[in-house]
């Protein structure tokens, strides 16, 4: 089946924005046979198609893309990033509310780490938000043990390397002394993992709590611990600049999906 004939988006494109994967993984997806075009198995992404064609993903039938939407999630601690854990430990997905439809996570929190997690039903969104090219800091609250200085934190504000991996320079403050634990702001653009917690080890300082707080231009605010709230179209428009095919997305008011009432809120926390 040969590009030059066909008009559409390329499959991968397609299945990122119908909320399958994003594009890498549909790509992994065909090469292992689990995608299929017409009845027939693709075994490669070369393929242009359109909402005409029939296409399954691991026999499952997958629809038109849906309408673009993205939410803010205050993922608690103690959760993994994951659609599934090799463990047995409790995913997002498994906290999520049952009304939330499929989505995907925009980066990732490690399993100790809790705050803001941005969820998309778009492949195609997610993979532009993960680029560091973007820019975008990543704020954290971070509450380490010991007494530091700031002068503690100019070789993470060079630019540090651990293990071979070198992190961008991060932007440090110290906000407060609580007891033997102090509570630092820190601001980092590309966030590898376990990049902050890496670089404070470097420094002989361990971090026993952080929280993201923002992601660009879009922040935690009053969000509680499993709270969800759709971001209106709107503001989607004005801070990521959407073109006019995404504007046809319907602007919905900003809600907040409350978790159901066999799930237990975990309770609020005092630093």
């Amino acid at each position: 089946m040969s590009m030059e004939n066909q008009t559409g988006d390329r499959i991968a494109k397609f299945l990122a924005r119908a909320g399958i994967a994003s594009r890498r993984e549909v790509e992994r997806m065909i090469a292992s046979g689990r995608v299929t075009l017409n009845g027939e198995t693709l075994d490669t992404p070369a393929v242009k198609v359109t909402e005409a064609d029939t296409i399954t993903v691991d026999g499952k039938p997958v629809g038109a893309p849906e309408k673009l939407r993205v939410w803010r999630y205050y993922k608690p601690n103690g959760l993994v990033t994951s659609d599934s854990d090799e463990k047995g430990r409790r995913t997002i997905f498994d906290a999520l509310p049952d009304t939330m439809p499929r989505v995907m996570t925009v980066g990732r929190l490690d399993l100790n780490s809790e705050g803001l997690l941005l969820l998309t039903n778009d492949g195609e969104l997610k993979r532009k938000l993960e680029l560091p090219a973007t820019g975008w800091v990543r704020k954290y609250r971070v509450r380490v043990k010991g007494y530091p200085t700031d002068e503690l934190f100019e070789p993470l504000r060079r630019g540090i390397t651990v293990d071979g991996e070198t992190f961008r320079p991060m932007a440090v403050t110290i906000d407060r002394q609580q007891g033997a634990n102090a509570w630092l702001t820190v601001g980092i653009t590309e966030g590898k993992n376990r990049e902050i917690r890496r670089a404070m080890n470097a420094i002989e300082l361990s971090v026993n709590r952080l929280i993201r707080t923002s992601y660009g231009p879009f922040q935690l605010l009053t969000l509680e611990p499993g709270d969800v709230e759709e971001i209106r179209m709107k503001v989607l428009r004005d801070q990521l600049g959407l073109d006019n095919q995404a504007e046809q997305v319907q602007g919905q008011k900003s809600r907040t999906i409350q978790k159901s009432a066999k799930s237990k809120r975990p309770p609020k926390r005092r630093n």
